[in-house]
């Protein structure tokens, strides 16, 4: 049973970065894209960033493109997500998923596995 742990969130500045990582259990880590989504309350989740199982092809959804980056390490098992100029409109949880392939979607149904999330608080 393949499982997610976020861990990297935090209380940051306006202005300020975090980096998060997601380690998964499981040997075929390598084998499947990855993706962070984050929820804030009353809003529906968000795909901020997704990447393909290599890493040679990325996502980013526009409110986060050049300002967050999506990266992995198959050795490591591990995707991280570094944020930075964060914004408070950027807290959220955020979680990450493992995608049904290897190619990236930008569909939460094409995600099968889900860590539990990890809290990101920006303040003004």
């Amino acid at each position: 049973q393949v499982q997610l742990v976020e861990s990297g969130g935090g209380l940051v500045q306006a202005g300020g970065s975090l980096r998060l990582s997601c380690a998964a259990s499981g040997r075929t880590f390598s084998a499947y894209a990855m993706g962070w989504f984050r929820q804030a309350p009353g809003k529906e989740r968000e795909l901020v960033a997704a990447i393909s199982w290599g890493g040679g092809t990325t996502y980013y959804s526009a409110s986060v493109k050049g300002r967050f980056t999506i990266s992995r390490d198959n050795a490591k098992n591990t995707v991280y997500l570094q944020m930075n100029s964060l914004k408070p409109e950027d807290t959220a949880v955020y979680a990450c998923a493992r995608a049904l392939a290897g190619a990236v979607s930008t569909r939460a149904q094409q995600y099968d596995r889900w860590g539990q999330g990890t809290q990101v608080t920006v303040s003004s």
